[in-house]
């Protein structure tokens, strides 16, 4: 497969120099970086609110309804024992989806005043390839066509549906309609305890609904490292939410008004009532319409168009980035992936560290983590040192009443380079950068337990973490 660059030329009112297909944080980034550039850039939509799923139904709606429920779990739970009396807190459904609709319109028009900014071609429709060189682009019974020195395929992904479960938006739904229900359901069970099921589910659960999550797999959130994950598990238990893991989902039927969900768990036949059934069992690259047939561009045996190591399909002016290549489906991977092509067509060195791109789950408390778990390490032959530090005895996070969670910091044996860090703890999101960071520049464990960080802070418990792994913490 050529990974060869097209060199770029001059622009001319005729040809666009790239053409991005898609306008989520993969593509809307890359567009504007690429204009940045000096490049002639158009970038497509089909919806007419530019931002892609993570912005109008994805990262941003979902953490809206996250933030504001967690404060109202806090006022119904915790309150009172900080001295704040909130009499009956409960949610007003209609306001709190309003509010979430304000923020999405918000963010997503400033996607478009940014196209307008950096002088983008912004156009609203369904693109396909007609030819290699040229895509056909439709929207209200009118076509037009755009041709382009290069393409960029940054179209996202969609919903898993189960085959024997298919969605309706209503009783069956995915995460694009649970972020949008009507009204507060009674019962709501989740198939599937990754990100998208763990976050949603909570948000429900806070309002009131009893949430059931099934996970097939032996731990939630596959691809974390077990400990931490089997910490989460312990505490969403405790704030409501029904587990089973190692649960194999059977089928569902309606009886007498309600689903009834039927599930193998330890060797035993189980059934759960519901009225929702939330599935969250992945998602699948999205490149329906495109016709990459008449473009000659390949998929591999998942469906992904596949790419080179400079994002270039088999095809060598045509591009694909973000949630329809390998890789994690992370808005910031792809975000990283589209700077890299603009300025890989611009000449300079696009790179993405693999390595150092973070995971969050966005449920209270959070988790997240960057690099090697130790379950990684370990079936990789990796000799590591250790270090953890629980947030019970953190200064700040006693003040906050957010004792929940610890840090693990694992670093090389014998070079002490930071191989991963998880954490477990309210604003894990905000505090694992510092640990990418460090990552990046090959940074050990020392250099964290070597820098000054504010007292009383959260990160301390990193720079903790840091230190026990060098077998010298001071606090634990």
């Amino acid at each position: 497969m050529p990974d060869a660059i097209p060199s770029p030329s001059a622009s001319s009112d005729s040809l666009y120099d790239l053409v991005v297909i898609g306008a989520g944080p993969g593509g809307y980034v890359a567009a504007i970086r690429a204009a940045q550039l000096g490049l002639k850039v158009a970038c497509i939509d089909k919806e007419g609110r530019f931002g892609g799923t993570c912005l109008r139904v994805g990262c941003i709606p979902s953490k809206a309804l996250l933030d504001a429920t967690e404060k109202l779990f806090l006022a119904k739970n915790h309150f009172a024992e900080m001295g704040i009396l909130v009499d009956n807190p409960r949610p007003d459904l209609k306001t709190l989806m309003a509010r979430k609709d304000k923020i999405v319109e918000t963010l997503t028009s400033g996607v478009s005043l940014l196209m307008k900014k950096n002088k983008i071609d912004k156009i609203v429709g369904m693109a396909k390839f007609v030819s290699p060189t040229e895509i056909e682009v439709s929207a209200d019974g009118k076509t037009q066509k755009l041709t382009a020195k290069n393409f960029l395929i940054a179209t996202g992904s969609a919903p898993v549906e189960l085959p024997f479960l298919k969605f309706d938006g209503k009783r069956v739904i995915h995460s694009d309609h649970a972020i949008a229900l009507p009204e507060i359901p009674q019962r709501m069970v989740v198939i599937g305890g990754g990100a998208i099921g763990l976050e949603m589910g909570s948000v429900w659960s806070r309002m009131g609904t009893k949430v059931t999550v099934l996970e097939m797999l032996p731990q939630l959130v596959a691809g974390g490292d077990s400990e931490m994950a089997n910490g989460l598990e312990k505490v969403l238990k405790k704030q409501g939410l029904t587990i089973y893991t190692a649960a194999k989902f059977t089928g569902a039927k309606e009886e007498k008004g309600a689903l009834t969900v039927s599930f193998d768990w330890e060797g035993k036949k189980q059934t759960e009532t519901a009225d929702v059934i939330l599935v969250s069992v992945g998602r699948r690259p999205y490149t329906e319409g495109l016709n990459l047939e008449a473009a000659g561009v390949k998929l591999d045996e998942r469906k992904r168009v596949a790419v080179g190591g400079h994002y270039q399909t088999n095809v060598p002016h045509i591009f694909a980035i973000g949630d329809v290549i390998v890789g994690p489906m992370l808005a910031h991977k792809a975000e990283d992936e589209g700077v890299a092509v603009a300025e890989l067509l611009a000449g300079k060195a696009g790179h993405v560290n693999y390595n150092v791109i973070p995971a969050v789950v966005y449920t209270a408390p959070e988790l997240a983590w960057v690099g090697k778990t130790e379950e990684q390490l370990q079936a990789e032959g990796i000799a590591y040192n250790v270090g953890k530090f629980n947030f019970r005895v953190n200064g700040r996070a006693l003040a906050m009443g957010e004792t929940e969670g610890f840090v693990k910091v694992l670093a090389h044996q014998k070079t002490d380079r930071v191989l991963g860090v998880h954490i477990l703890g309210a604003q894990a999101s905000s505090m694992i950068p510092e640990a990418a960071s460090v990552m990046e520049f090959a940074g050990s464990a020392e250099d964290i337990a070597r820098t000054c960080h504010a007292h009383p802070t959260l990160p301390e418990a990193v720079r903790e973490a840091a230190m026990a792994a060098l077998k010298r913490a001071i606090h634990a």
